[in-house]
């Protein structure tokens, strides 16, 4: 496992961008948190790019893709070392991680991207159509969820020890156990969310009605 170490072969002079993918639904304090920290933890990543799953992803209770990216990008407009891609939304159907990537690298043809997983998502890469390939075109930066290690899960598996090298594991531990379900959940049970995400999101919410949270107890 690599401890920090981000350059990749022939790397040496690019700088580097950390593709941070998720439905962000909402987008939290949390969210931009993680990336604040990945910028201060690795001085050698310029920016952290946030890539919103399109509206096709297969999952509960996700709102429509514009508002999410409409949520990310009044964030990351004020913040130079964010940025918001709108790659996958613009697909005809939800892309696999390494298309996404593939696609990306060709808009920063001068940059090496990092793709950012949670412990959660790497324990699953084994199974994942394109991860032999993924794991060997692109560096993983790991982020440990609640308590997980990624040392133990990858000394764990067979596929994941073997591809070891292609895993980066920060100096500094960066956990978090608020989610976006965490916070849904709260306000579908009327509570209070109004310090779990950025002003900026909470009032773009208020404004569209979004996860019903005019019916929640919000201040």
């Amino acid at each position: 496992m690599n401890n920090g170490n981000i350059k990749g072969k022939n790397m040496e002079n690019k700088k580097v961008l950390a593709i941070f993918g998720g439905s962000f639904n909402p987008p939290l304090n949390s969210h931009f948190a993680l990336a604040e920290q990945i910028i201060n933890e690795c001085e050698n990543i310029e920016k952290v790019i946030f890539v919103p799953v399109s509206s096709k992803y297969e999952k509960s209770s996700l709102i429509e893709a514009n508002h999410r990216f409409n949520m990310l990008k009044l964030v990351c407009d004020k913040n130079s070392d964010f940025l918001v891609s709108d790659i996958e939304l613009k697909q005809t159907r939800q892309l696999y991680t390494l298309e996404t990537l593939e696609l990306l690298q060709k808009q920063y043809p001068n940059n090496q991207l990092i793709f950012t997983v949670g412990t959660d998502n790497l324990k699953e890469i084994p199974t994942w159509e394109t991860g032999e390939e993924l794991i060997n075109r692109f560096k993983i930066l790991v982020l440990e969820r609640d308590k997980d290690n990624m040392d133990d899960i990858i000394n764990s598996n067979e596929f994941l020890l073997l591809h070891k090298n292609s895993f980066i594991k920060l100096k500094e531990n960066i956990r978090t156990n608020i989610s976006s379900t965490f916070v849904r959940d709260k306000i579908k049970r009327q509570k209070n969310v109004r310090y779990l995400m950025p002003d900026e999101v909470y009032y773009y919410i208020k404004q569209n009605n979004l996860y019903n949270i005019n019916n929640s107890k919000m201040f």
